[in-house]
């Protein structure tokens, strides 16, 4: 019981818990913390003045990530993903989240047994910033886009690393001769070819002759549209999932209507699923309204409310809070 009782509140299962509100957020402020903690402990002004309170708050944090990632490795065999015993263990620990949670703390122990580099140290500590996408589903989002889309994201960086190439290569026949200690080698001016298809142009390099500047407006121009390529795949992914999300969700408020009526259990499944898919709560009171109406045509009577028995249409936006 006491496993259960845990794992609702690590995994936020336990509806409007104060108890998993309260571990949830001390551990997100804790995250930022420690990412401005690990950034001013760079200055060494700062670092030479509060060492021993930098110190004493990456004990108190590796401690406190440590018990977190523990716990989380106890309780998770209470989710039917990872149900059977230690071979569920296993591969909760092998999952994305569970990596992070590891290389949060796995610094700290490093350095008891390896002489590392702590500039290095500081820099693996900063990944306990990506802990966050367990607490803000549009971070989980942007990972399940990443992931869908990696095979286009891939082509289209193949695509500019071949331009940049091209760039390189037309650059290095115009203006080796007039720039040879910038432009007198094709790697030497992929520099060059590289800040101009971003559109970065830093205007360390530029061309020397007409041609020159003729080609680099030509390749800033192509730039223009490739390098906004990966963006525009990245926003369609992130605008696709949400819409299917938000159908997933109307899915499921249609399922739990088929009966006209919207209980308690059928309430926190609509609030735990709005949560989970990080659908805007204006989005779900909308899509929960055109169920109620689609509910109440099907079975030609309004939908009530199993408690207050008013019409479930009319208070839509308390019941989907």
């Amino acid at each position: 019981m006491l496993r259960r009782k845990l794992y609702k509140v690590m995994e936020m299962r336990d509806g409007d818990s104060t108890l998993s509100l309260v571990v949830n957020w001390f551990i997100m402020v804790l995250i930022l913390v420690n990412v401005f903690g690990v950034i001013l402990e760079t200055v060494d002004s700062l670092q030479a003045r509060w060492q021993a309170w930098f110190l004493a708050l990456e004990v108190f944090s590796v401690a406190v990530f440590t018990a977190e990632y523990l716990t989380r490795l106890w309780v998770c065999v209470e989710s039917g993903r990872f149900s059977d015993g230690w071979h569920g263990r296993l591969r909760y620990a092998l999952t994305p989240m569970a990596i992070i949670d590891l290389l949060a703390i796995l610094p700290f122990f490093l350095q008891m047994f390896l002489a590392i580099d702590t500039r290095i140290l500081r820099v693996f500590r900063l990944l306990r910033v990506f802990k966050l996408s367990r607490h803000f589903t549009m971070l989980g989002v942007l990972g399940v886009v990443l992931k869908r889309e990696a095979k286009t994201l891939l082509s289209a960086i193949f695509i500019l690393l071949v331009l940049a190439i091209m760039a390189a290569s037309g650059i290095y026949l115009v203006e080796h001769q007039i720039q040879p200690e910038v432009f007198g080698s094709i790697p030497r001016a992929m520099w060059w070819a590289i800040v101009t298809l971003t559109t970065v142009g830093y205007g360390d390099v530029v061309p020397q002759t007409d041609i020159g500047r003729l080609f680099g407006a030509f390749i800033t121009m192509i730039g223009v549209g490739m390098a906004a390529l990966p963006a525009g795949i990245i926003a369609s992914g992130f605008t696709g999932e949400i819409e299917r999300r938000r159908e997933r969700y109307e899915t499921l408020a249609r399922s739990l209507l088929k009966d006209g009526v919207l209980d308690d259990k059928d309430r926190k499944a609509l609030i735990k699923a709005r949560e989970d898919w990080g659908i805007d709560r204006g989005d779900a009171q909308q899509i929960l309204r055109k169920a109620v109406v689609e509910s109440e045509l099907l079975h030609e009577s309004p939908v009530v409310c199993p408690h207050c028995k008013k019409p479930l249409a009319g208070s839509v936006r308390h019941h989907a809070k």
